[in-house]
């Protein structure tokens, strides 16, 4: 198993998450969002991570445009399946998606649908709102709820679409690590996507996912590596949020003892955010969303320098990470 190596770029240790190109919270002003793409092209980001439920299918849409006129196997591009989008019946104009965090009409509705059927019409509106002939990577998106319909419709459609040659890869991409554990042992998957749950303040993924992972040869991107905003920041504040909620105290107590003890080396918690994932062998990537260009290029930057072995000892002799590796195998 594993992503195929040959054919697209690969795609190195940070990929934009374009939630921000569907209005994620706010609609992007016309001067800015059309910038974002050729911005993480130039910061050398070659992974794009989108979904339809970004936007109600506008972040394809824009992605898309980014995209457009660049080398097609210089870049890759995950979108994922999960969401059939609808007109909305009783769309009403001035009505918008903003309950569901996106600012935008609300022209069109969500249903979801981890059937073979399910799966096949979503790709094929992706492609057409990407405007490509291929995807490289199709996630079945948060099957939370609908773990057997996955197991049953989702996985064997995505298996069909990579026999094809419609998708070169597939897997799964959701907030939690136990069912992308039994994914991983259960099906022919290449890759998954894991928010939250492999970072500086939450090791859950060490635990199930990432042994699974390793022992079956499957890459694991990370997402959502500053726990929705408490590792952001270089010492967070008492406000500081966890998992999109006010951050217990103790773990705002904790990050900032990270802090300190990085704060001789020159590191920021934001550089050990992003570079902690990345030493467990079965991490490829972390996907980082950004707002503007001015962010991408300092997201882009945080992959590097690489954060100095002794301190990341000296953290680990203080219990302030979670285990970067728990079952090191000779290979994978």
């Amino acid at each position: 198993m594993g992503i195929p190596t040959d054919g697209p770029a690969q795609r190195g240790p940070i990929g934009l998450g374009v939630a921000a190109l569907g209005n994620l919270y706010s609609a992007r002003p016309d001067d800015v969002w059309p910038g974002i793409v050729p911005a993480a092209w130039d910061a050398g980001i070659r992974y794009f991570d989108v979904a339809p439920h970004y936007g109600l299918g506008l972040a394809e849409e824009r992605l898309g445009e980014g995209l457009h006129g660049l080398p097609r196997d210089g870049y890759v591009v995950s979108t994922k399946v999960g969401r059939i989008l609808e007109p909305n019946p009783e769309y009403r104009p001035g009505d918008t998606d903003i309950a569901n965090l996106f600012d935008v009409p609300a022209t069109r509705r969500r249903r979801l649908d981890y059937s073979r059927d399910g799966v096949l019409r979503s790709v094929e509106d992706s492609l057409s709102r990407l405007g490509l002939d291929r995807i490289d990577i199709l996630f079945v998106h948060d099957p939370d709820e609908h773990e057997r319909e996955a197991l049953d419709g989702a996985f064997p459609a995505l298996e069909e679409l990579r026999s094809q040659g419609v998708i070169r890869s597939y897997g799964a991409g959701m907030n939690q690590s136990a069912m992308l554990e039994r994914f991983v042992r259960n099906t022919d998957l290449d890759v998954v996507m894991c928010a939250g749950r492999y970072t500086l303040l939450d090791g859950t993924a060490a635990a199930d996912l990432l042994p699974a992972a390793q022992e079956r040869g499957v890459e694991v991107v990370v997402a959502a590596v500053f726990n929705s905003g408490i590792l952001a920041a270089e010492r967070p504040g008492a406000g500081a949020t966890f998992d999109y909620g006010a951050a217990p105290a103790a773990l705002i107590e904790r990050a900032r003892r990270i802090a300190d003890v990085a704060a001789p080396y020159g590191v920021t918690l934001p550089h050990l955010a992003v570079q902690f994932p990345l030493r467990h062998p079965s991490v490829s990537t972390v996907v980082l969303g950004a707002e503007t260009p001015e962010q991408i290029v300092r997201n882009a930057a945080l992959a590097a320098p690489p954060v100095p072995e002794e301190l990341w000892a000296e953290l680990e002799a203080d219990g302030l990470t979670p285990p970067a590796i728990l079952h090191p195998l000779s290979s994978i």
